[in-house]
Formats: C-alpha cells, structure tokens, sequence
C-alpha cells in the first residue's frame, strides 16, 4: 500500500486471483507500509476481499490495527501479520461487521498465546495465577466470538442440528425442518408422512387442525 493512494477510490479487480501470491505480504517501514505486489493496485484489491474490506479506507484501517496487534517484542512483525492476515483470510469475512469480528478474533489469538508463552515461561506464582486468568477470559472472549459470527452468519438465529434420533416403540418422530420460536416447535407434517413415520391422513388432519387454529387466533 503507498502513501500515494487515492482514498475513497473503486479498488481495480485483481488481474490474477490464484498461485502463490493470491495473497501478497507487507512490508514493514518505519513510517509506513507496502504490499508486495507486482501490481500495486491488484495487491490492494487482493488484500481487501481476503479481510473483507468495502473500500480503501476500511482496508487501511484494518491493516494499521493489525500491524499494531502483530507486535512481537515492542515491534510490528512481519511473519506474524502475514499469519494473523492468514487467518482472517480463511474466516473470509462477508460485510464490515464479519470483518471487524475477525480481526479480533485473530487478534485475541495472538494475545492468547503471547500470554501462554508468558505463563509457560515464569516461576513466579502471583505472576502466574495472573495469566492464568487472563487467559481463562481470553479463551472465553474468543468462544464468544466464534459465537456471535456464527449468529451473524445464520441472521441472528442459532443453528440446532440434531445429528442421532432414536424412537422408542410406539412413539412417532418429527421429521421435516423444525424451526423453534419462543415456546413452540413447529415441524413440517408433509416431511413426516412421506418418511413413513405419520400416515398421510394424519398429516392432512394435522394441518386442517393447525389451519383452524390460525384462523381462530
């Protein structure tokens, strides 16, 4: 990235998507950074879609935030800002929010394990109850995260997947998409019939029964 840039400025698509350089690295300056890019503009365009960037603006700040948490021994570094970009890279965030999201994420990771590099280094006991809090509440810091994208993801709703079933004899089994609100399960009667767990007549009584039901409410 050079200082010359234009902000607010459509970023040109990337001639080249795929090979080694897909994902160019930085370079590290005392007053400033460049991609390492044959063509600078692509290199731009190439590290906006893997942070998920909108525009030049979004992009420089997400990397000045980035050099700023790669810091290793007081100083930015450039192998662990490649990795930590890596790693946002494979969240592939969608939108800013997705975006932001991951760079923290990244971010307390690189956190997590500077302070277990911390804890595994000291004898000192007050010193070590201290990082073994403060990585308790980074490691949950980080579930949460992983929490909140995945809500992001799925429009706020958490995903229930129910991966073994098992029916007891004489009982019958809700087969079909299941979606839950506040205090109810609703299930598609339609899905159950054809799996042969609810006969067809049942199933239309059920929706007649359902049908009369909205009407009355």
């Amino acid at each position: 990235m050079t200082t010359s840039a234009k902000r607010h400025s459509t970023l040109p698509p990337a001639n080249d998507r795929s090979g080694p350089d897909a994902s160019p690295r930085i370079k590290l300056y005392k007053r400033g950074i460049a991609i390492r890019h044959a063509d600078p503009q692509a290199g731009e365009r190439l590290l906006a879609e893997a942070l998920g960037a909108a525009d030049r603006d979004a992009l420089h700040g997400l990397l000045k935030q980035l050099v700023k948490a790669s810091v290793t021994g007081r100083k930015p570094d450039e192998a662990n800002l490649a990795f930590m970009i890596s790693l946002v890279k494979s969240i592939a965030p969608k939108d800013s929010i997705e975006a932001m999201l991951a760079v923290q994420m990244v971010s307390v990771h690189a956190a997590t394990m500077r302070s277990a590099c911390r804890l595994a280094l000291t004898d000192d006991i007050p010193q070590q109850e201290s990082l073994t809090r403060a990585l308790t509440r980074l490691a949950r810091t980080f579930a949460s995260q992983i929490e909140a994208l995945s809500r992001h993801r799925n429009n706020g709703e958490r995903a229930i997947t129910v991966r073994n079933l098992s029916v007891q004899d004489g009982g019958r089994a809700i087969v079909g998409n299941v979606t839950q609100h506040a205090s109810m399960i609703v299930a598609e009667p339609h899905a159950a019939a054809a799996a042969g767990l609810v006969p067809p007549r049942e199933a239309g009584e059920y929706e007649r029964a359902e049908s009369r039901q909205g009407s009355n409410a």
